[in-house]
């Protein structure tokens, strides 16, 4: 499923902001976004782009500019959406008026996606930043992106675990990378792309090192498997600020593929063991999530913490130990907590 970074959303709550008279808050889905005063009241519907949007240079953007302009070699020109704080208060996207989107048809429904028919991207400036190497396609089919949908973006999502056994892991703060096999031969991809082997990739380094390669075609060959994929997390020194605090690079998996489906977390940590990887640490295990953690606010200061040499927590992952589609989200069920805290220090 590919993530709605502007939709059409219904506002369903707004508050006022101590000591400010110009702005105040509007919720949308689990999210809060800092706006001009009466622009907007509850159950209007209005566009959301959501935190990591990259935005074209229009007119509409324009008052974006002193705090969102990036123009880089990867991205272009545009205006990058992080979360801010105005007046003490966490903002985290952005709501504009479907009025100020002529292209935007009058009889649009709320939930409606036009992040393509309004030039919206993902900001990206990170994949090539960090992974390196020589970009030789895009992502194998049998590879998935890793992308989690966050649990403001969809809070529905926290009724879906009702009654099921969950697990919750630490979402580790690097650079997304995958090994597969599959007939079409071995690859090693970073969030978006495929690389080459050519000495100039990191990652590449490492699984050559390891002889990941190796492992996974001998474990294939043992299961009987057509394709097998295994996806994590590369943390080392020099990649995102080594929040994690390493002296050397570590893959920290957390999906395991087989034959193009998801395994459960004991399969995947039996998997590990055999071959050698080292998964994202397992916080918690337990059962009917929502009776736990019932709302965004709950699951967001689960969220906070510390890793084990002190960098802030980028947040955590949540998941039924064994897989269960959510027709919300047209994908296995799995979301993503990132903490707030973290998102304020580090500029995110």
């Amino acid at each position: 499923m590919s993530r709605k970074l502007a939709s059409i959303q219904r506002i369903w709550k707004t508050e006022p902001i101590e000591g400010a008279d110009r702005i105040e808050l509007a919720f949308v889905l689990g999210w809060q976004c800092v706006v001009n005063k009466g622009v907007f009241k509850p159950m209007d519907l209005a566009v959301y782009f959501e935190i990591d949007s990259f935005l074209p240079v229009k007119p509409e953007y324009e008052f974006l500019r002193n705090s969102s302009y990036k123009n880089t070699d990867i991205m272009g020109e545009g205006f990058r959406l992080k979360t801010q704080k105005f007046r003490g208060q966490v903002s985290q996207g952005l709501l504009l008026p479907i009025s100020q989107f002529p292209e935007i048809p009058a009889d649009i429904l709320c939930g409606a996606d036009v992040t393509e028919i309004l030039g919206v991207r993902k900001w990206e400036a990170e994949e090539r930043a960090t992974s390196g190497g020589t970009v030789i396609g895009d992502l194998p089919g049998s590879i998935p992106h890793t992308d989690e949908t966050r649990v403001q973006a969809a809070p529905e999502l926290i009724n879906e675990f009702a009654g099921l056994e969950y697990y919750i892991s630490t979402k580790m703060d690097g650079s997304s990378h995958s090994v597969s096999i599959d007939e079409n031969g071995f690859h090693v991809t970073g969030h978006n792309y495929e690389y080459k082997d050519d000495g100039n990739s990191d990652f590449y380094k490492l699984v050559n090192e390891r002889g990941y390669r190796e492992k996974l075609e001998a474990f294939r060959e043992k299961e009987g498997l057509g394709s097998l994929t295994v996806q994590g997390e590369l943390c080392a020194p020099g990649i995102q600020r080594n929040r994690l605090k390493l002296k050397k690079p570590e893959w920290y998996v957390f999906t395991v593929m087989e034959n193009g489906r998801r395994v459960g977390l004991e399969r995947m940590t039996a998997v590990c063991k055999e071959l050698g990887f080292t998964t994202v640490p397992i916080e918690e295990v337990g059962t009917d999530l929502p009776a736990k953690y019932p709302t965004v606010e709950a699951l967001l200061a689960r969220a906070e913490g510390e890793y084990p040499n002190g960098g802030r927590k980028e947040g955590i992952v949540i998941r039924p130990t064994a897989p269960v589609f959510s027709r919300n989200i047209s994908a296995e069920l799995s979301m993503k907590v990132v903490s707030n805290k973290y998102l304020m220090k580090n500029d995110e």
